[in-house]
């Protein structure tokens, strides 16, 4: 691990701390290279990847961006609920349902590697209640 790779996994922390919805890697991009124009696509990818690996960083997959975790534990799957409207994200931990889950790939012959479940709606912040026009 380079100091330079940890510099740049803390500077994707800061950008995504700073953000109010997840992040597509080209958007974290942008937002770093004010300060570092060379900086390459490659480079926030692979520190994207050990972010992750790590449990600090969620990709959320339907949106191909990321956003920082927000629960404890970062080696369990987690549930995130996603407002189509807002982009408010929200993570809940339900190991019951992973393992009934996973169950169900077992018996249908898939030995599952990881979980990725995305609910999408409205939250109840506001956007439930508001009308879905201008």
């Amino acid at each position: 691990m380079t100091s330079k790779g940890q510099a740049m996994r803390a500077d994707i922390l800061r950008v995504l701390r700073g953000a109010s919805h997840a992040l597509s890697a080209y958007d974290i991009l942008a937002a770093l290279r004010a300060g570092q124009p060379q900086l390459a696509p490659t480079t926030i990818y692979r520190a994207l990847k050990a972010l992750c690996a790590r449990g600090e960083v969620l990709r959320i997959e339907s949106l191909n961006a990321y956003a920082l975790r927000q629960t404890e534990g970062g080696d369990q799957p987690v549930i995130l609920s996603i407002c189509d409207r807002c982009g408010a994200l929200r993570e809940s931990v339900a190991p019951d349902l992973v393992a009934s889950l996973s169950a169900a790939a077992q018996h249908s012959g898939i030995t599952p590697s990881h979980h990725v479940i995305e609910i999408h709606g409205q939250c109840h912040d506001g956007c439930a209640s508001t009308p879905n026009h201008p």
